[in-house]
């Protein structure tokens, strides 16, 4: 029984190096720039270790490399907002239009990405880079809906597996549920700085669906007000801004946002009462401002 064992130990050690000798090379490769030998060794790995993980996120990151095209744009008239560009000019030095690039995504191997990272998930659900790894080029592509959808699966999984995510190499993440929840505050960042208000109802979405199983979650109370205040539907804002205050007191964020709810729905009392809170419980920055509300209130 002892000689089995040893074997076995030796048998589990060497396939995880094996495994992990694979992905060293395809990230090697992926840092040159040598698609041919990524290319070369994914074939190869898929006949040895066909149910590796590392595989699929190797897969994943391939084709969606190969999806990306730049696209030089000539044009005239205004630069698209928040994008880098070059002026042209004319002889007269005055600005005659602006050279600007475009990603372009090509759907064949966009979609083999897709199919990879979908299996590598079904295989090891717990694998949270792999469902962030989906969310991100969702979010690369500007495909909101799925975008959303992705991350409110992700929520409803994380009731399942209590938070017990791993991530590269099947290691357990030991902040699970802090490092989850902290994670989609940024996606909600991101949605909101498109300043779509189309995608407010997205924000809104993802909020509800957190605060399903973390009821008591404030970051996601006050993306819930703020897609009110966007609205200017001041009541409905306050609703879960009462409910984060119930919690957190001293949330000076949360406390500023009510005291701006009232100052908006022309109750100047209550407005100046809340602001006064931020005067107490705020940083510097947040105090200065508070004061100066209350200045004009009165």
């Amino acid at each position: 029984m002892k000689k089995i064992s040893l074997i076995l130990l030796i048998l589990i050690i060497g396939t995880n190096v094996y495994s992990q000798n694979y992905f060293e090379n395809f990230k090697k490769y992926q840092a040159s720039g040598d698609t041919l030998r990524q290319k070369e060794l994914l074939e190869k790995w898929k006949q040895e270790k066909p149910n590796d993980s590392e595989l699929y996120t190797s897969l994943f990151n391939y084709y969606f490399q190969k999806s990306r095209n730049e696209v030089l744009i000539l044009a005239s008239g205004t630069p698209p907002r928040g994008q880098k560009y070059l002026e042209l000019k004319d002889s007269t030095n005055q600005v005659a239009g602006f050279i600007s690039s475009k990603i372009d995504y090509e759907k064949s191997n966009l979609k083999l990405a897709f199919e990879s990272i979908d299996k590598g998930i079904k295989l090891y659900p717990n694998r949270l880079d792999m469902r962030f790894g989906k969310i991100y080029v969702l979010g690369q592509i500007k495909d909101w809906r799925n975008f959303t959808n992705e991350i409110i699966v992700t929520v409803d999984y994380s009731s399942k597996n209590n938070n017990e995510w791993t991530w590269t190499l099947n290691e357990k993440r030991k902040d699970g549920k802090d490092f989850f929840l902290g994670s989609l505050q940024d996606y909600q960042m991101q949605l909101y700085n498109t300043m779509d208000d189309e995608l407010l109802h997205n924000m809104r979405e993802i909020a509800q669906a957190v605060l399903k199983y973390y009821p008591n979650h404030i970051e996601s109370l006050s993306n819930s007000s703020i897609t009110f205040l966007v609205e200017k539907k001041y009541e409905k804002a306050l609703v879960p801004l009462k409910k984060a205050e119930e919690i957190n007191p001293k949330d000076f964020i949360v406390l500023n946002n009510i005291a701006y709810c009232y100052k908006e729905m022309n109750d100047k009392d209550l407005a100046i009462e809340y602001y006064e809170k931020v005067v107490k419980y705020g940083d510097k920055r947040a105090i200065e401002q508070a004061k100066n509300e209350i200045e004009k209130l009165k």
